[in-house]
């Protein structure tokens, strides 16, 4: 039998390529693998860029104090926390200070502005944002002892910076996609959907400006705005207290207005 050895080497370059090419598949797997990461492991190294858990959980009461500006407007603004669940947020404009707060049973408000200076209860879809807010540690933190549901969605772009995407489903029903920078793993960008009476409302927070308190580390420089709106709100943090002495009396209704309305907005 005649043997064509012209062929063999070409049969033979041809299984060498096959043998590598699935060598270097595997490789590429494997090394895909070890560098992918979950949305718990992204989570944890957010948690671990601010300060650590423990840090943070140190942290019993915190107040912030920030300057708000968008075009001509000006503005004060004073955020004040207390564990478990308990917050008070005051804008001060021109000597008037509007003022919402949740004790972690009950939300109230006082809208100077409108001509109303006694308390009034809020309705829950008023109090929403404000329940959230009373979380001093934030939504990512135990996300699934608060019965939130977190997923790894993959990277996005924020102005130029690679950042992980976690898509956070809250269990009052909004959608939180927090944009984790890629090499520090603190927020840059928070995309929020909540509905309120029946509306979808979608915002935007960019965050910058990290600065160390006492071991944690807080952006000092806030913009917010609605999504796709080219005109944002500008907050530039002042100071972080944290650990302050607050009275639980002053997150709570005051005793006098115990019996208080609700506001006309929840109806």
């Amino acid at each position: 039998m005649k043997t064509d050895f012209r062929l063999m080497p070409i049969r033979e370059f041809s299984r060498i390529f096959r043998f590598s090419l699935s060598v270097l598949m595997a490789i590429t797997f494997f090394a895909f693998s070890s560098s992918a990461q979950t949305a718990d492991e992204v989570i944890s190294k957010n948690i671990q860029a601010h300060g650590g858990l423990d840090k943070l959980k140190s942290v019993r009461s915190i107040r912030a104090t920030a300057k708000i500006s968008q075009g001509s407007f000006r503005a004060e603004f004073r955020q004040e926390n207390k564990r478990p669940d308990k917050v008070r947020e005051e804008t001060i404009i021109q000597g008037l200070v509007a003022i919402q707060a949740y004790d972690g049973k009950t939300g109230w408000q006082i809208s100077p502005f409108g001509g109303r200076k006694d308390p009034e209860l809020m309705s829950q879809d008023d109090m929403k944002s404000l329940v959230v807010d009373a979380d001093l540690d934030g939504p990512l933190v135990d996300y699934k002892g608060k019965g939130h549901g977190a997923e790894l969605v993959g990277h996005d772009s924020v102005e130029g910076t690679d950042c992980f995407k976690i898509k956070l489903s809250m269990k009052n029903g909004d959608v939180r996609y927090y944009y984790l920078d890629a090499d520090s793993y603190l927020e840059l960008k928070l995309e929020i959907q909540t509905t309120i009476r029946g509306a979808l409302q979608e915002s935007e927070m960019y965050y910058g400006d990290y600065e160390q308190v006492n071991g944690i580390y807080y952006p000092f420089a806030i913009e917010q705005a609605q999504k796709g709106s080219a005109s944002r709100t500008q907050i530039s943090v002042e100071k972080v207290e944290q650990n302050v002495l607050l009275e639980d009396a002053h997150f709570s209704l005051p005793a006098t207005q115990a019996g208080a309305k609700a506001s006309p907005a929840g109806k």
